[in-house]
């Protein structure tokens, strides 16, 4: 049964490990990874295979830095179930592209409309970004404005979301059912 799960949290606190611990759990063939971020440093290209990494060969992966609507109703049709990480990536990447709120939030409702219609399950990984203090410039205000307002949508439309604090997965919304293993975790 398909499944959106959106995974939320501070940096580092364990959300791609659980969200591909869990769609591990849905099947280990035809296994799609939508990456959103563009390594622009070697710094980010070490992190980018350790990740690469953690994924074992069941796993195929797709770039997706500003066409993500276009690569989740694509690979949501074809896959047996999508990770997509992260959407706060793919935010940055629309922004910087063109602060144009209204072009960004079109870009928004297109992912959701991409995830409503998808065959299989899909966890997308998001982080939280609006719990510390207002940022002092505009563009960090918009993108803590259009990073809340995308996470909203997502976990309006989504059958789980999960917050992710120290690796611990706590359950906001509906326990991920997605096999055998993990979904216990989430109980509050």
């Amino acid at each position: 049964m398909k499944k959106v799960v959106l995974i939320m949290g501070g940096c580092r606190s364990g959300k791609s490990r659980y969200a591909l611990e869990l769609a591990s759990q849905v099947t280990e063939k035809n296994n799609i990874f939508i990456a959103t971020l563009v390594p622009g440093d070697d710094e980010m290209k070490t992190r980018v295979q350790r990740h690469q990494k953690e994924r074992d060969q069941h796993w195929k992966t797709f770039e997706a830095p500003i066409r993500l609507p276009e690569a989740v109703n694509d690979h949501g049709r074809r896959g047996n179930v999508v990770v997509v990480d992260c959407l706060t990536l793919w935010l940055s990447n629309l922004l910087l592209e063109s602060d144009d709120q209204q072009r960004i939030e079109e870009q928004i409702h297109a992912l959701i409309q991409a995830l409503e219609t998808a065959q299989c399950s899909i966890f997308l990984v998001s982080n939280e970004v609006g719990t510390g203090i207002v940022p002092e410039n505009r563009l960090a205000r918009l993108f803590r404005d259009i990073a809340g307002f995308a996470n909203q949508k997502v976990a309006a439309c989504a059958d789980s979301v999960v917050w992710m604090v120290a690796g611990i997965p706590v359950l906001v919304k509906n326990p991920p059912q997605c096999g055998t293993g993990l979904a216990h975790r989430t109980r509050l």
